[in-house]
């Protein structure tokens, strides 16, 4: 059983944050609901001070300490929503803050950071991903004897992070059948479930992580904290390659299941939050709605709530996010053509093997001093996926030389992404 972080940790976290975090809505979502034939609320953490739930843990950890431990100041690491969380918490309690960020983080997260901890905080981008900066970070801690504010894995950030799970429970008027929550290191999960299985065990807790990033799925069935030799770092609120000893104890314990999305099927969920909700979720907070299609079934006549974690998104980010949908619903299609080095051929192409509603979007020849002998990378949408049969049947037929490009792992993340 969980003993190092209890229901009485959120209780009392809940009331340190009282007049600092926001009470962030749990809306029921009737575009979701009659899609997927159920009751479906969304915990907007989007919704924030800080535009994700981080703040609840980093400043629950901060107010904690004895004012000598902290006074000299904090260090921290991360991929941009934890430490958003900790700038705006060392602006208000006046603590010097020295926040260790991947140099891939989105610059919008950065400007964040600096907006929220002011003078307070000093901003060091290292390394490409989350792992690599915590890295740096705890040696500048130890060289410098200051205090680490760990992301998600020490019991006074998970108590605060639990508060999310109380808020659900707190404004929610029926029994919860299912809640989805995102997971990186695993913060959140474990806090809502530590509190949500104490109040509601009958609920079943869902966890969820990006698919190029599985390292709680991994450790879970593994039994034991699996450390990733590679990640995709796309979902970078998501994208760890070690969960925490603590939250794994406490994930194993309570956990119902933790489902993989791929990255695209999240970019796919964030056009349609855009488009249908007016909501701007960032990758990882667009995992727990990614995952309703996988529960279809399930969910039927349920009672379900999905957290949207965080809504820090680059506008730099959204041409790559169109893309990976289109990519993951099967209507963009990159293709390394070898045309016929005569006149016409391309006009040919054009005009026979292009269908109706097929549009090229991107074209180069991959040799731009010898365009005669050099092939080109042709990139074409279709208006919808049974389309792409029939063009590949029209190029075999007029005998066009080509390579399918997304069907080559190594070649397509070298040439496109």
């Amino acid at each position: 059983m969980n003993t190092k972080v209890r229901v009485e940790d959120i209780v009392n976290a809940e009331e340190r944050l009282n007049n600092v975090i926001k009470h962030t809505p749990l809306d029921k979502n009737q575009h979701l609901s009659d899609e997927y034939q159920c009751n479906l609320w969304l915990k907007r953490e989007d919704l924030q001070l800080v535009r994700s739930y981080k703040l609840r843990g980093a400043y629950n950890f901060m107010c904690s300490q004895k004012k000598e431990d902290i006074k000299r100041g904090v260090v921290c690491a991360s991929a941009g929503n934890h430490a958003q969380g900790v700038a705006y918490s060392c602006q208000a309690l006046k603590i010097k803050g020295h926040i260790f960020m991947p140099s891939t983080t989105p610059k919008q997260k950065v400007s964040q950071v600096k907006f929220f901890g002011k003078e307070f905080v000093e901003v060091v981008l290292i390394g490409d991903t989350f792992d690599d900066s915590y890295k740096e970070a705890m040696k500048y801690c130890s060289d410098n004897k200051l205090l680490f504010v760990h992301p998600f894995d020490d019991p006074k950030v998970i108590a605060g992070q639990g508060t999310v799970g109380l808020e659900i429970l707190e404004d929610i008027q029926v029994p919860i059948d299912y809640i989805f929550v995102p997971i990186g290191g695993g913060g959140l999960a474990a806090g809502l479930c530590t509190y949500v299985k104490e109040k509601s065990p009958d609920t079943k807790i869902i966890g969820v992580e990006p698919l190029g990033a599985p390292a709680m799925k991994r450790s879970l069935e593994e039994g034991k904290v699996v450390v990733l030799d590679e990640i995709d770092k796309f979902v970078d609120g998501a994208a760890v390659k070690r969960v925490g000893d603590l939250t794994f104890d406490i994930c194993a314990e309570y956990l119902d299941d933790v489902q993989l999305v791929p990255e695209g099927k999240a970019c796919s969920t964030i056009i349609k939050l855009y488009n249908e909700e007016a909501i701007v979720a960032e990758p990882a907070g667009a995992l727990s709605i990614s995952v309703l299609d996988y529960f279809k079934e399930e969910i039927k006549g349920k009672n379900v709530v999905c957290v949207v974690s965080g809504s820090n998104n680059d506008i730099d980010r959204m041409q790559e996010i169109k893309e990976r949908s289109l990519l993951y619903e099967g209507l963009k299609h990159y293709f390394i053509i070898r045309f016929k080095q005569r006149t016409g051929a391309l006009r040919e192409f054009l005009d026979e093997v292009l269908g109706p509603n097929d549009d090229i979007t991107y074209f180069e020849y991959t040799k731009k001093t010898n365009r005669e002998n050099g092939p080109a990378m042709v990139g074409i949408e279709v208006k919808v996926k049974e389309d792409f049969n029939a063009l590949i049947e029209r190029m075999n037929a007029k005998n066009v030389d080509y390579t399918l490009v997304n069907s080559d792992s190594n070649l397509f993340s070298f040439l496109i992404m």
